[in-house]
């Protein structure tokens, strides 16, 4: 689903979801009934959380400088 942005002349600007490719150049706006004009916009992108950006860095690094291990990390009892 795809969400278009169309502009009325009374209302102002509203969004609409519908199937990719779908919406077409003229839709009535749902308020006022009057005929509104798609415009185009700059995509919704969204960034990933501080912590999941840094995980996703952090593996991207590791394929070609991987961290080089001195010693056999400590085995934990466990309870």
């Amino acid at each position: 689903m795809a969400t278009y942005e169309f502009l009325c002349p009374a209302c102002g600007p509203f969004d609409v979801v519908l199937p990719m490719g779908t919406a077409s150049a003229h839709r009535e706006c749902p308020w006022c009934g009057v005929g509104a004009r798609r415009v185009y916009s700059a995509p919704r992108l969204s960034r990933p959380a501080p912590a999941m950006a840094g995980a996703l860095a952090r593996e991207e690094r590791s394929r070609d400088e991987p961290e080089i291990v001195s010693s056999v990390p400590r085995h934990r009892r466990r309870r």
